[in-house]
């Protein structure tokens, strides 16, 4: 297979003759980038150290006082989580929702204390599409996983555990990858996540070798660093940008795509869904670039139905649908 050695071939444009430089809408799409780290390194071993002497329930009680003082003092989060649930729960949200929203997102964090130290035990599993998987699996050329900052990635290595041990390796932009490197040393210093940093020039070659020694790949295709191409798409009935370079990662590796969600349900109840999303095994050239526009058309869809199924579960804090001025020759669409 030639592929090009070049970390910028993740994020080439959807359609031939479109400018696929500097992008005027970066700063606005990159903004959740500049945003200041609230983890605090000691606070989370401390929060480590209560979850796992004392107990998941003890923790929580904790978390419901976390999840008030953001509610109440992080005026820019509340002010993206109402604009999202107007969108999803069809109505002016309340207080209330916005609480459950940020205590929903606070859940998975401190489950994520839990899941990496292999304490699957206390956690109702459920998984919708499990065929598809196993289908996908039974190829023997690994599996290449498009998901959303929704839900938990983490308990998605559940399926790993019932599948023998498969290995589940994550692709993220390399800051996010430093984050999660300490933030599960903080948790659990044997912990050692198999992530792939983005925008690396092996980064496409690290995809395939991990695909080709039959890894399951995962992916999250609604942020942007800034700078690469984005495609419109509607999302709740509104345009929406979503970058295309995941997308494009698969059709040139010619993989099929599966669409994933780790959505958390309440109490002790997650629910992890697997769906058949594109397939670019074997498509011809003149077809590639219909084949992307509609690929990404179906993952809008089918994110938007499990934003509405489960709506405290989009976890993406930042304004997706935020107006920009950006000149025609600059979209994709």
């Amino acid at each position: 297979m030639n592929v090009p050695i070049d970390g910028r071939a993740l994020h080439p444009a959807v359609r031939p003759g479109v400018e696929s430089g500097a992008d005027p809408g970066a700063d606005a799409r990159a903004d959740w980038l500049r945003r200041p780290e609230r983890s605090n390194m000691f606070w989370l071993r401390v929060m480590t150290w209560i979850s796992l002497r004392l107990g998941r329930g003890f923790g929580r009680l904790v978390l419901r006082l976390i999840a008030a003082y953001f509610l109440v003092f992080s005026p820019a989060a509340r002010r993206v989580s109402r604009a999202y649930l107007r969108r999803a729960l069809a109505r002016p949200p309340t207080w209330l929702d916005c609480y459950r929203h940020f205590l929903s997102f606070a859940s998975t964090i401190h489950d994520r204390v839990y899941l990496v130290n292999d304490r699957y035990d206390l956690f109702d599993v459920s998984v919708v599409g499990d065929d598809v998987m196993t289908e996908a699996l039974a190829r023997g050329k690994g599996v290449l996983l498009l998901g959303a900052h929704m839900g938990s990635f983490e308990v998605l290595r559940a399926i790993g555990r019932r599948h023998g041990g498969l290995r589940v390796v994550m692709v993220m932009f390399e800051e996010n990858a430093q984050k999660i490197n300490r933030t599960l040393a903080a948790i659990n210093p044997k912990a050692q996540p198999d992530i792939i940093p983005l925008g690396r020039v092996d980064s496409m070659l690290a995809v395939r070798d991990r695909l080709a020694e039959g890894a399951v790949v995962g992916v999250l295709g609604d942020r942007t660093l800034g700078g690469e191409p984005m495609q419109a798409v509607s999302f709740f009935g509104e345009p929406a940008d979503v970058p295309t370079g995941p997308m494009r990662m698969a059709a040139m590796l010619k993989r099929p795509v599966i669409f994933m969600a780790g959505l958390y349900l309440g109490g002790k109840r997650y629910q992890i869904h697997f769906e058949r999303l594109a397939d670019f095994s074997a498509v011809a050239p003149n077809e590639r670039d219909a084949r992307l526009l509609e690929a990404l058309e179906r993952y809008a869809a089918r994110l938007e139905h499990h934003c509405r199924q489960a709506p405290y579960n989009w976890f993406n804090f930042h304004d997706f649908w935020r107006t920009r001025d950006v000149p025609e020759a600059h979209k994709t669409r």
